[in-house]
């Protein structure tokens, strides 16, 4: 099993998933709440984070995603529902708190 770092700041903890994991199995991996969750279907915007390296390690975002992101006034490319992503290779990412 390969296992892929996620990098979560602003608390700077590294977390090992395994290739392909959603982003949300952080929660099982600590008992910290790094990145809230909510729907975890891509509807309510609870999980937005900003990725700062590693963007193609989480897959390839789709249009629904994308559009939700631009509702919120996330545009730029940088931003991702982490509830969407699956964590293909080691990437940083900062949780966002002012949605």
């Amino acid at each position: 099993m390969t296992l892929r770092k996620l990098t979560i700041l602003p608390t700077g903890t590294e977390i090992l998933l395994p290739a392909g994991s959603p982003l949300t199995e952080v929660e099982y991996e600590t008992s910290q709440r790094l990145i809230p969750f909510g729907c975890r279907s891509g509807a309510c915007g609870a999980c937005v984070v900003q990725v700062l390296a590693g963007f193609d390690a989480l897959g390839a975002p789709d249009d629904d995603e994308l559009d939700f992101l631009e509702d919120l006034g996330r545009t730029g490319g940088d931003h991702r529902l982490a509830c969407q992503c699956r964590l293909r290779g080691d990437a940083t990412i900062r949780v966002v708190d002012d949605i």
